[in-house]
């Protein structure tokens, strides 16, 4: 028998500690990876940045029921989780690579790797994509795959272990050879943390610069804004009930809904700026922000909603744009016979296709270029964005607006009508409860009942509320300002007695149609549904 002790197996604390130090090193070749795709994306722009592509991508690709769901669940902060969620994956993926990498470097790095090529594959598959949009990504995937080797195999050498089975001596006396370099647990510790450091500092460093390089802010408040050719009259008093809790008549702008699918604002300079009118036209027309200024301006008090919005939902609001009128615009350009079809590009290349004949038929459309009084915020579309009365904004409402083709619907489907959504977007009859709130509490007594209800374009003909499945009961229309515009509504509710109570509403427009009961979700052409809340007398 040997007299040579047996080695004894690693123990449970070095094991987890080998373990951990393994993830560790995936982690940091990713935030490696990261912040060198953010630091690249300042030659090239936010949208290249490797999780901004892959997000983008994964927007399109994701089945309308769910893009549903996470607007319905995570409203305005969807992007945010999206943004998140392929954060965490990025990293459980991470701290696998690393693990893998511990015992085979190269299949480690290669793994770490191919999140680069995902974001290559991510950045060209966008609308108007070109080859350069692909460098942060392969500049990330590649000094990802380069860390992660260079720490594995530092990290594996800070334990024989994992370098295999070494060489016995031929014969008793023979001397052996060099034993395998080992790397101080410390040191590769801290060079992890060091990258890791380096990375996130890259990251947010890049992040800071491409907004600096790319911001627009300036510009924005440099713009002029010429005052309407014919100044409407404000709303009077009487178009708003004076009750608590409604909403007002008019969305401040930091209140009016967002929904896109853009995870970066587009930042386009005005100076920059030209929209292009081609198509099925005689005169194609390419138009500068100064001269679309220089067209007698508009203003044009109107509702805009989405088709997301669930019965009773937020997204909607009233504002006053200011804008060119974009069938003058259209009319000079000379639009051809058969063409049935207006599809507007936004710089981030969604489409937005809408009704020819509709944008034609005498209603306000309008090229817009403010809100209440101010240039198009960021968000909504600066410097220029699309508006038609009538319709959804997914048909009518193109935002960061750069391009409009005059068409025909057989020649071409617009982004949301490729993933099943009705082609029209004509607005639905709705009406919602704002007071009292869901589930309220409220005095017995005479109990205020309000709300809004709109039909845009259409306008509102009468609203009815009931309690409890009684008799529908006709509440006070506040002043109509127009068709184009929402309408507000209340009623009061005459000895309302203690217990719970469910209060019901309906809508009719001035075509006589009554807001259909039967409930149905938004896809594929807007929410139909009696809105209902719940609330208890005291």
């Amino acid at each position: 028998m040997s007299n040579e002790p047996t080695p004894s197996p690693p123990r449970p604390g070095h094991r987890l500690l080998r373990t951990a130090g393994a993830a560790a090193t995936g982690l940091a070749a990713a935030t490696a990876a990261l912040g060198t795709g953010a630091m690249a994306a300042y030659a090239t722009g936010a949208p290249s940045t490797p999780v901004i592509a892959v997000g983008s991508a994964a927007i399109d690709l994701t089945p309308t029921p769910l893009k549903e769901y996470a607007v319905r669940t995570f409203g305005a902060r969807d992007k945010a989780v999206l943004l998140d969620g392929i954060h965490l994956t990025m990293a459980l993926l991470a701290v696998l690579a690393g693990l893998l990498a511990a015992r085979r470097p190269l299949a480690g790095a290669a793994a770490l790797g191919a999140f680069g090529g995902l974001g290559v594959w991510a950045a060209l598959s966008r609308p108007g994509a070109h080859a350069a949009d692909c460098a942060p990504s392969v500049a990330a995937g590649v000094v990802g795959a380069a860390t992660l080797l260079l720490l594995a195999r530092s990290w594996r050498r800070t334990s024989p272990a994992l370098l295999g089975p070494q060489p016995e001596p031929e014969q008793e006396g023979a001397v052996p050879g060099p034993a395998p370099a080992v790397t101080s647990r410390r040191t590769v510790l801290a060079a992890t943390a060091a990258t890791f450091t380096a990375g996130a500092l890259a990251g947010i460093g890049g992040r800071i610069l491409t907004d600096r390089r790319l911001d627009v802010t300036a510009a924005r408040d440099a713009v002029r804004l010429p005052a309407p050719a014919v100044p409407p009259a404000p709303p009077p008093p009487s178009v708003h009930p004076n009750i608590p809790g409604l909403s007002p008549f008019t969305t401040p702008n930091a209140d009016f809904y967002r929904v896109d699918t853009a995870l970066t604002l587009p930042r386009i300079d005005p100076r920059d700026w030209a929209l292009r009118i081609h198509g099925l036209v005689d005169r194609p027309q390419l138009i500068t922000f100064d001269q679309l200024l220089r067209e007698p301006l508009e203003e044009l008090d109107h509702t805009l909603s989405c088709v997301s919005n669930e019965v009773g939902g937020p997204y909607l609001g009233t504002t006053r744009w200011l804008g060119a009128s974009l069938p003058a615009l259209l009319r000079r350009a000379g639009v051809r016979p058969g063409a049935d079809q207006l599809v507007g590009r936004s710089q981030d290349g969604m489409t937005i296709g809408t009704p020819l004949e509709s944008v034609l038929d005498g209603r306000r459309a309008l090229l817009a270029v403010a809100m209440n009084g101010e240039a198009l915020p960021l968000a909504h579309g600066f410097p220029c964005r699309s508006v038609v009365p009538g319709f959804y904004g997914y048909t009518s409402a193109t935002k960061w607006l750069v391009d409009l083709e005059v068409t025909t619907f057989a020649a071409f489907d617009p982004y949301w009508v490729q993933r099943g959504w009705d082609r029209t977007g004509t607005v639905r009859t709705a009406s919602r409860i704002e007071v009292p709130a869901p589930f309220a509490k409220v005095a017995a007594g005479n109990v205020d009942i309000a709300g809004t209800a709109w039909a845009t374009h259409r306008g509102i003909a009468a609203v009815e509320v009931r309690i409890d499945q009684g008799h529908w009961r006709q509440a006070e229309l506040a002043f109509d300002a127009g068709p184009d515009l929402w309408r507000q509504w209340s009623y009061r509710w005459a000895g309302a007695p203690p217990g719970a109570h469910r209060i019901e509403v309906r809508a009719t427009d001035t075509t006589g149609a009554v807001q259909p009961e039967q409930r149905a979700t938004p896809f594929p052409s807007g929410a139909t549904g009696w809105h209902s809340t719940v609330v208890t007398v005291t």
